[in-house]
């Protein structure tokens, strides 16, 4: 059965909560979370697979999650090298094993594997400590081939993006990450409590419609943007992010590098641009 299909909110869970007002006055109530599970993803290939990662997610779109993280971290490149992607098991009652069927492991750097990925919702992706991490992994600089935007489509994003949050409306605790054509309309958008988790849901998605890459898109983000978002932003070809909250110092370096345009402190109708300011219009 499917994510869509099991009927299930999967991704927030109801709990029983005392509710405090002042000093003494309290009451029982209903509050409703975002589920934070963890997820492994494995590649198989005929009866030979082995595990690739476990990150702390919230469950749903947890196929696009699996090829999105796999086509950010080199290790697949194109759709037709996608076999098939499944649970490792009925879902959704076992729903925290995924496995990505490869047409074949010629090419993959096996060694590179071996040493497992731990992601939690909190940190990024480990082992992407450099610029140079990127360019060995093949990612190449975004050419400037005239893709604009306006100010105003910018400070228009942040309430745009709130209004399509519906799990955040919920339960206050996901991050979200979204794609914007050049006229702001929402293309797409992808919530979880780990930021990484949700771009690379997003990432995904087009991969899996062999969409990428994504060079008339602007990727929002809801909160700051680090280093591991910048640099999956590259691998998908994406020319301009934005994020609500602040950029991190190794961020603004790679987008400066690998040709992004990084704008920060996208609220209350300001922005600061960090890197590659030619794609707006002002």
């Amino acid at each position: 059965m499917s994510e869509a299909a099991s009927g299930r909110n999967i991704d927030r869970k109801i709990v029983e909560i005392s509710r405090f007002e002042g000093r003494e006055t309290f009451e029982s109530a209903a509050d409703t979370l975002a589920v934070e599970e963890p997820l492994e993803i494995r590649i198989g290939c005929g009866k030979e697979h082995r595990a690739v990662s476990i990150t702390m997610r919230t469950p749903g779109a947890d196929t696009e999650l699996a090829v999105g993280f796999l086509f950010t971290e080199g290790i697949v490149r194109n759709r037709a090298s996608v076999v098939a992607v499944r649970h490792c098991g009925k879902f959704p009652n076992n729903r925290n094993t995924i496995k990505v069927e490869l047409g074949s492991f010629e090419g993959l750097d096996l060694k590179k594997l071996e040493r497992n990925f731990y992601t939690t919702s909190s940190c990024g992706v480990c082992g992407k400590a450099s610029l140079e991490a990127l360019a060995t992994a093949g990612i190449a600089r975004i050419a400037d081939d005239g893709f604009k935007v306006s100010a105003e489509m910018i400070n228009a994003l942040p309430s745009r993006l709130r209004l399509a949050q519906h799990v955040f409306g919920e339960t206050g605790g996901l991050h979200a990450a979204a794609l914007f054509d050049e006229g702001g309309k929402l293309i797409d958008l992808k919530e979880d409590v780990g930021r990484h988790n949700a771009v690379d849901k997003l990432i995904g998605a087009a991969f899996l419609v062999e969409k990428l890459p994504l060079v008339e898109s602007v990727l929002f983000l809801s909160g700051r943007a680090s280093f591991e978002l910048i640099q999956k932003a590259a691998a998908a070809g994406v020319p301009l992010v934005c994020a609500v909250g602040a950029p991190s110092s190794l961020a603004v370096e790679a987008a400066t590098e690998f040709g992004i345009t990084l704008a920060g402190f996208v609220r209350d109708g300001r922005f600061n641009v960090y890197s590659n300011p030619q794609r707006l219009e002002i």
